[in-house]
Formats: C-alpha cells, structure tokens, sequence
C-alpha cells in the first residue's frame, strides 16, 4: 500500500502544522454581516450585541447595510458599539464599507477597540473625543489628500478635544482613496505576536511591532458628516480568532464560520478553508487524537481481544492516513494558489518591465536624437565661426597692405605750405616797399 512514497515524516508534520495554524474561527458576538441578514429576524432594526445610536436620527438598519450617515441632511453623528468585549489576544477584524456623496462632501469614519466604548466615547470622532483608552482608525480627506487612512492611540492621558495638533498624534497612516468608488472598501487589522498591523483593500498600511491591544476592549464604528455629507454604509464587521472563548463555545455556529472563511476565500484569498475543509481539520483532528493507546501484550487474553485491538489500530491508522492525504491535498492547493499568485504577479511585472523598457528604449531614442542635434549644431557653428575667422582674417590682411599707401596717398604735402608762406612774405616786402617809396615821395599841395 503505496500513497505517500517520497513524503517524510517532518514534511507531513510540517504540512499538518501549516494546515492547523490557518485556521480562523468566527467570533459571532463581536461580528454582523457575515449571514444572509444584519439584523435580528425578530427585530430587523437591531443588530444581535450591538447597539445603535445617532443624532439627530439614529442609524439605518437595513437588510443587507447600515447607514450610518445618510446623504442628507448634513451635520449627522452615527455610532455602532458591540455589548460584548474582546477576550483574545491574537485577532483579525475585517471591516467592509462604502462612502459615497457629492463631490466636494465629507466626513470621517472611525473605527474604535476602546475600553469602555460606548459609555466613553458614544457617537464622537477624533476629532471630538477627549480622553480614550485604546485604538481609533480614521478614515477621511485629511489634508485634501483624495483620502487617508489614518491610526491613534491613547493610554487615556492625552485629551484629544483639547489637542492643537490632533493630525501630529497619528502613529501610522497611509493614502486610502475610497470615496465613490462604487464598490465596498475594506479594512484589515490584526494583531498576533508580531504586533499590530493594517491593511487596506489586501495592501499593507502600516504595521508596528510595539503596539500590543490589551484585552477587554470594545469594537465599534462611529461616522460624523459637515453641512455637505457623505453617506458612510458599513456592511461587514467581522472578528476572528484563532482559538474559541470556552465562555463562548454555547453561542458559537460553526455553519457561519464555514461560510464566512468561504467568503473569505473568495474574496482575500487569505483564507482557504472552507466548510467542508473546516469539516474534514475537525476530523483530522479527532482522528489524531483518538488513536489508540499503547498496550501490553498480556492484556489481550483472547484472538477476540486481539483482533479488536488490531482492528481499532488499522481503523486509526487509515483516519491517520487520510488526514494526513487531505492536509497533503489542502497544502497541495494552498501552493497551487499561491504559485498562480504568484505567476499572475510575475505575469504583472513583466507587462510593467516591459512598459517601462519600452519608456526607457523611447527615452533613448530621444537622447540619441538630441545628441545627433546637438552634434550637428555643434558642427554648424564650427563651420560659421571658423568662416568668419577666415573672413575676418582676410579683411585684415587686405587693411595691412594698403594701410601704407593709404597714409602716404591721404597724408598733404610740405611745398604748398613753404610756397605760401614765401609768398605771404613777399608780399609784405613789396607791400613795405610801397608804403617807405610813398612816404619819402615829396608832398603835393593845391
């Protein structure tokens, strides 16, 4: 009887580890909107261990949403606050929800695990809140931003209302746009050994592994729109763990775990088991843990006795076997998934290499063109400048040859001015002479 040739004992304890460290179990007191209804059957406007409240109209119950804010009037206040608190210190909340409204509307969801929640805190913001003990993820257009996601914490010391810079107190935060997107948002947040930490859509916000939750907290969501509102409709709060409250194994349904880790499956791919798969690791569990235990030899008197103790031994080891063909077959498909995952994403970033080589070829082909300008550019004023060096150098050298002859053909000559100076001497001489021969002359009288 060959089934697992090649598989080694770690691996299948491996594998069985794996398979049982995944799972999640519903924690229904502390969750709605993971059946086919939100409200109570019997009283369709109230959710089972949750409490509603707003001003100045109380939130709206549907079948299938809650409105915390409607679209209008404006300057609303919607709260939703669990009876319950949270005895666990490794959880994951799932919270879905739409915000939709004119375009320049706003508003703020706060999603809260505080103490005390709704005597406390009731249907105020961070913005509003004074003093808190626990942890409030906001959601709006803080800055214009488009939207963020925003993370707070409080021991109870810091009184945000009175706060200058309540922006400044965010530890985490992370561009979140959800408005008008015509679909449901989702927020994930979780905290086991490695800390806290927030996802939004299946991408990581932010995560830190100095923030531990204390148990005793409150889950609860609260909602407060301007003059110009945007309608915030929570669909889903869901809170799991990985091990069940004995106090709460009377009020847990394992059919609404199974159907929401389906869910789950659908829509996180996050987590793969579902109900028959949850069915089959109740099972495989049962069939480890009732095997048969070690006996002497004496004890069995009798073939009857024998054959009884031999077939419980074969019974539990083909549960055994097919417990461990199953985990096989789960951490089969698990990394069937994830190397489709992980092929799509290959696939994505080759289609974005291949862009971004076509840019970069593009970019190249523009450089080259540049620098085949550039050269020609260059080359052409070579060229001009070493055509004007020559034409000024010629224009020179013709100046230099006829500089002399020019100076010597333009400069007056000396014998018009000797002859013009002799001649305005003799002039006066003979000018002298006529005037001594007049003056000596005799004299006539009349």
């Amino acid at each position: 009887m060959k089934l697992f040739t090649g598989v080694s004992a770690p691996l299948l304890a491996a594998l069985l580890g794996a398979s049982v460290s995944h799972a999640q179990f519903l924690i229904n007191e502390l969750s709605f909107g993971i059946g086919s209804r939100i409200g109570d059957p019997h009283s369709p406007d109230h959710i089972p261990h949750y409490i509603a409240a707003g001003s100045p109209t109380r939130p709206d119950i549907l079948s299938n949403k809650v409105i915390l804010t409607p679209v209008a009037p404006g300057n609303q206040r919607g709260s939703l606050w669990g009876e319950r608190t949270l005895q666990r210190k490794d959880w994951v909340a799932d919270v879905e929800f739409r915000a939709s409204g004119p375009e320049r509307a706003g508003g703020n969801l706060n999603i809260w695990l505080a103490k005390d929640g709704k005597a406390m805190i009731g249907a105020n913001s961070v913005y509003t809140i004074s003093k808190f003990e626990g942890l409030v993820l906001v959601v709006d257009q803080h800055g214009n931003s488009g939207g963020m996601l925003r993370g707070f914490l409080n021991d109870g010391s810091i009184d945000f209302s009175r706060s200058s810079g309540v922006d400044s107190l965010a530890f985490g935060h992370c561009m979140f746009p959800y408005r008008n997107l015509g679909r449901p948002s989702q927020i994930k947040f979780q905290q086991s050994t490695h800390g806290l930490r927030v996802e939004v859509d299946g991408k990581l916000c932010f995560e830190s592994d100095r923030i531990v939750i204390p148990e005793g907290y409150t889950f609860g969501l609260t909602a407060a729109t301007p003059e110009n509102p945007d309608s915030f409709e929570i669909f889903k709060l869901a809170v799991m763990s990985d091990s069940v409250d004995p106090r709460q194994m009377d009020h847990h349904d394992p059919s609404i775990n199974n159907e929401y880790a389906g869910n789950s499956h659908n829509n996180e791919h996050e987590h793969h088991e579902s109900r028959s798969e949850n069915h089959n690791q109740a099972v495989d569990d049962a069939a480890f843990r009732d095997a048969p235990k070690d006996e002497d030899a004496d004890v069995f008197k009798t073939s009857k006795a024998q054959f009884h103790d031999l077939h419980n031994r074969m019974q539990s080891t083909t549960h055994q076997l097919s417990a461990i063909f199953r985990a096989i077959t789960v951490a089969q498909d698990t990394i069937n998934m994830q190397n489709t995952d992980t092929r799509d994403l290959m696939q994505g970033i080759r289609t974005d290499l291949n862009a971004k080589m076509d840019q970069i070829a593009a970019m190249e082909r523009k450089i080259a063109d540049l620098q085949h300008n550039f050269n020609q550019m260059r080359d052409d004023l070579i060229d001009r400048i070493r055509s004007t060096d020559n034409s000024v150098r010629g224009q020179l050298s013709d100046h230099h040859r006829t500089l002399s002859q020019t100076v010597s053909d333009n400069v007056p000559g000396h014998g018009r001015l000797i002859f013009i100076i002799i001649g305005f001497q003799v002039v006066l001489a003979v000018g002298y002479v006529m005037y001594k021969r007049r003056k000596t002359s005799p004299k006539k009288y009349l």
